[in-house]
């Protein structure tokens, strides 16, 4: 690396944190300024009158004035809040700071008082920051598609509202505009950067049939979109809508976080009463109720959901609850469907078996040439193998299907049949046993031979299945496919725990006896079939890729459709929990610590005010660390969390 790249790169890092710097003062309202300063400028006075002044009446009366106005200003936000509070049954640093300042006022500290009001101003002022952080994931999510778009009727181009754009309708994209919606291009090619949608930082190249994401950026190239998805029902829309509702909803470890701090700070309460009762020390009473406080973990565990869920949104995934997210976090056991899920559900030629004197060529262009018209999987992988062999094929004369069997056709005046082996005239019992999980060939009632068929293993699968495993997970596939098929595919995945030849409500009873063992269980799957599991698991994951059903079945989507996300997303649900539970116990170290030091008088209430604050502020700005900054957030994908 040059000296140039390098004070290059140095000065691009200063800039970004200084721009931080900026956005963070931005964000802090005038007000609350003001009253910081207003407050500081009334403790520091009556510090000087309390402490350097001698005592005089007048100085006494000085020192009550100044303290009442601070209190009166800088406490009636936080008096505000508390009686919310009480009203809602819920604990709060505005409470149980309201509790400490009061307490401090009536034994005569009231420069004491004062000190600790500015602690709860600065506070809340760095909690709020934190939120504000936390929120604008979402509000920038919500702010980035544009208000109005430019649509092409007929000959026409016109500018509608966004809300107005109907699925059907031709919008057209310019180079660096934001494409709105779900769709499929019409006209042009383009590379698209979809790392908003799917977490993929580098762009797509896409032309005339291909899919666009809604909250992609069409970079250098206009083209022409069909609304397919609008509004709520697009991938961005989605996004949207979930991370807005789960802002609504509360996980259980919240309501956890709410009942630990009312308990700590009644705990206080009583330790405080205790204390005075023992000691007949007022001072040491009120420093327990001082620094006792549980608001560190009350606002941090939102704090850490939120991010973490604006996080996985950010990188390819999106969780319809904070409830999901926490329960993922606990999951033991991941349960794959195969086709479309750890495989692409791509139908390839994996083997040609010719009878009779024929040879593998004959054998495949008489079967593309019957498959023709056929719109089946099997029948497209035919037909695309013949072409990637450069085999000649003729369109038939005539064309049947038997859905479920086969389809029969006349080329070049022989009647060819292609399907199963109760379907194809000439197949014997031998050859239909052993070809039981193949299509079969037969001309003017000849049997021909066979052809075999396997399915894409995904890109991705065989290395995310490795690193789920590293993380101690147990790992199950399931498949309505045959045993043989199921097996191959998972030893070339690793997976030695396959049920194979499934219905769903076999799948369905799979998840059932799992989570009856004892196994927190979560499903990924893709198709309708997967509905029911999906559903019935402890956390259903659909692909993107997948069916409207199953992705309205499922309590998360992976939007990328990439396993790697899925190992990315465990990973921020984890390190979610173990934030949570770190701010948890070190909330309940230090409140136990404090109390104790309190109560025989090592700690008096400035330095008790000191540690409350201090330390409900390091587990707020702990659960900060999983706000997803732009920085990260254009390299989620290769950035995986421990």
């Amino acid at each position: 690396m040059t000296i140039a790249l390098q004070e290059k790169q140095a000065k691009t890092e200063s800039e970004r944190h200084e721009e931080t710097a900026v956005s963070l003062f931005a964000r802090i309202e005038r007000g609350d300024l003001l009253r910081v300063s207003a407050v500081v400028v009334l403790a520091v006075v009556a510090g000087i009158v309390q402490y350097v002044l001698p005592p005089a009446r007048w100085s006494t009366v000085l020192l009550m004035v100044v303290t009442a106005v601070g209190l009166v200003g800088g406490c009636w936000s936080i008096a505000r809040e508390s009686i919310e509070d009480i009203r809602q049954h819920r604990m709060s640093m505005d409470l149980s700071m309201l509790i400490a300042i009061v307490a401090a006022a009536a034994i005569g500290q009231w420069t004491t008082s004062l000190v600790i009001v500015v602690f709860v101003l600065v506070a809340e002022i760095l909690e709020d920051l934190c939120m504000d952080r936390g929120r604008s994931a979402l509000t920038d999510l919500m702010a980035f598609l544009p208000a109005t778009v430019r649509i092409r009727t007929g000959s026409q181009v016109h500018d509608i509202k966004l809300s107005d754009v109907e699925a059907g309708m031709i919008l057209v994209i310019s180079p660096g505009g934001r494409i709105p919606v779900d769709g499929v291009v019409v006209s042009g090619e383009s590379s698209v950067d979809q790392s908003r949608v799917t977490g993929e930082s580098v762009p797509v190249s896409v032309a005339s049939g291909d899919s666009v994401f809604s909250g992609s950026i069409n970079q250098d190239g206009a083209m022409e979109v069909k609304a397919t998805k609008v509004g709520d029902d697009s991938s961005y829309g989605r996004i949207v809508s979930a991370l807005r509702d789960a802002q609504n909803s509360q996980a259980p470890v919240q309501r956890l976080a709410d009942r630990l701090a009312m308990a700590l700070v009644s705990i206080a309460i009583v330790g405080a009463i205790i204390t005075w009762l023992v000691s007949r020390d007022l001072t040491n009473a009120i420093s327990v109720i001082i620094v006792a406080g549980a608001c560190g973990v009350a606002a941090g565990t939102p704090l850490a959901l939120l991010a973490s869920m604006a996080r996985a949104a950010r990188s390819g995934a999106f969780v319809k609850d904070g409830l999901h997210l926490e329960v993922l976090s606990e999951v033991d056991t991941v349960v794959f469907d195969k086709t479309g899920t750890l495989t692409t559900g791509v139908l390839s030629v994996r083997r040609c078996s010719p009878e009779g004197g024929v040879t593998e060529e004959e054998l495949l262009a008489l079967a593309a040439s019957a498959e023709s018209y056929s719109e089946h999987l099997i029948g497209e992988a035919v037909v695309a193998e013949a072409r990637r062999r450069g085999i000649a094929t003729q369109m038939p004369e005539r064309f049947e299907n038997a859905a479920g069997r086969g389809v029969a056709a006349a080329v070049d005046g022989h009647e060819i049949r292609v399907g199963r082996s109760d379907y194809v005239a000439g197949v014997w019992s031998e050859v239909s046993s052993r070809h039981n999980n193949d299509i079969h060939v037969s001309s003017d009632g000849r049997y021909l031979g066979s052809i075999s068929f396997e399915d894409t293993v995904r890109q991705n699968s065989s290395s995310s299945l490795t690193a789920l495993r590293r993380l101690g997970l147990r790992v199950i596939m399931l498949t309505g496919d045959h045993r043989d098929i199921a097996v191959r595919i998972g030893k070339q995945l690793g997976i030695d725990d396959v049920r194979a030849d499934l219905l769903p409500d076999d799948k369905l009873a799979v998840i059932a006896h799992e989570r009856e063992a004892g196994h927190r269980v979560v499903m990924i799957g893709d198709g309708v079939n997967d509905a029911p599991s999906l559903a019935a698991a402890d956390v259903g994951i659909a692909m993107g890729s997948g069916t409207d059903i199953a992705t309205d079945s499922a309590n998360i989507v992976l939007i990328s459709s990439d396993l790697n996300d899925l190992v990315s997303l465990i990973g921020t649900a984890r390190r979610a929990r173990n934030i949570i539970m770190f701010n948890f116990f070190g909330t309940i170290v230090v409140d136990v610590i404090g109390m104790a030091l309190a109560s025989i008088g090592v700690l008096t209430p400035m330095l008790s005010a000191i540690v409350h604050v201090g330390s409900e502020s390091a587990f707020i700005l702990n659960s900060a660390r999983l706000i997803p900054t732009r920085h990260v957030l254009g390299s989620e994908k290769g950035k995986r969390p421990a």
